[in-house]
């Protein structure tokens, strides 16, 4: 029963995001009732009576029954109203909602087993997942995962001025986050999904961000170029996206080859144990259903490896020996996320 209901009332959440409903509580500052906020939402009293019900049972609004309005936590409206907290998760929600768009080609694959190929899924996974990503991504790449590279020594190369790669770059956020805070760096994403690319480009022109230091181009993760004939990479990053690849090994060495003899390659993966029972809690219930729905598809689209969201650092380590990098270790471990840096040469 608690499922059903989960599942129901993510419908109720993709609702209040698209009608900003979230917002409108949280911007209130105060308890409304259904006639306030779809007057200030302008949407249907009716409506948004059953709505805040709904909400009230699952304890994202707090019903006060002698006023008969609806308080919104602040830490509630960190969730789901702030798109610049680091926990907010509506994303998440979105991307969810492609999958459910998507059951009949995903109930296909899986009979299949021909995969199903990232570029096919509904448009509310890509933006879902940039969505989703970007809160983390913002709070976390500048502040703590560039600087756990080298005891520093990347960062401090970044700030100097350096070449660096985002392979598997989506909509780019991850790219325009580097290129914002290291300005005497030049920065290009790398992805096989037109769209992404073009969304991409679009977003680092409403940043002022110019071609001189950030571009993107539409490569697959084993055939981007370098930026010039004799000029390779300081740095090559792959956020959540190794696991999705149908050749990683192949990925890995194509960044190898793509890499100074000095530089470095960062993987940010989703935290996971090497052992199955061990990844048996609520974020990898997440995790394995968002893999099966794509990220293992995607990569048996081409026949591939499929790692993966849960492949664990045992596996990661293995595709960065077989493509030959010497030196591989995990610099930072969160809940959420795993960092890894890996060089061609050991220090």
């Amino acid at each position: 029963m608690e499922d059903l209901a989960v599942s129901l009332s993510s419908v109720m959440v993709n609702v209040g995001d698209r009608l900003g409903l979230y917002e409108a509580l949280a911007s209130a500052n105060k308890p409304l009732d259904s006639n306030e906020l779809s007057r200030i939402t302008g949407t249907s009293e009716r409506c948004i009576r059953e709505w805040l019900a709904n909400q009230a049972a699952g304890g994202y609004v707090i019903y006060d029954k002698e006023t008969k309005r609806y308080r919104f936590p602040q830490e509630h409206a960190m969730v789901l109203a702030n798109e610049n907290s680091p926990i907010y998760l509506l994303g998440g929600f979105q991307a969810a909602s492609a999958y459910f768009k998507d059951v009949e080609k995903i109930s296909t694959a899986f009979k299949t087993g021909k995969g199903l190929a990232w570029g096919e899924h509904d448009h509310d996974l890509f933006e879902g997942t940039e969505r989703f990503f970007g809160p983390n991504y913002r709070a976390n790449i500048i502040s703590s995962w560039i600087p756990s590279l080298g005891n520093g020594k990347v960062e401090e190369k970044l700030r100097r001025g350096a070449i660096v790669a985002d392979v598997g770059c989506g909509h780019g956020l991850s790219t325009i986050i580097m290129a914002k805070a290291y300005p005497n760096s030049k920065f290009v994403g790398f992805d096989n999904h037109g769209p992404s690319i073009d969304r991409a480009r679009n977003l680092a022109q409403k940043e002022g961000l110019g071609e001189k230091r950030i571009t993107f181009e539409i490569q697959s993760a084993k055939d981007y170029p370098l930026l010039a004939p004799d000029t390779k990479y300081d740095l090559i990053t792959i956020y959540d996206a190794l696991h999705d690849m149908d050749d990683p090994v192949g990925a890995a060495y194509h960044a190898l080859k793509s890499l100074k003899e000095n530089g470095t390659m960062m993987l940010v993966e989703p935290s996971a144990n090497d052992n199955l029972e061990d990844n048996l809690n609520p974020l990898g219930r997440i995790m394995f259903a968002g893999s099966a729905c794509a990220c293992v598809l995607s990569s048996m689209a081409n026949n591939g490896l499929a790692l993966g969201a849960q492949a664990g650092q045992a596996k990661i380590a293995e595709v960065m020996e077989k493509a030959g990098f010497k030196k591989f270790q995990l610099t930072i471990q969160t809940q959420v996320n795993m960092v890894y840096e890996a060089k061609p040469v050991q220090d």
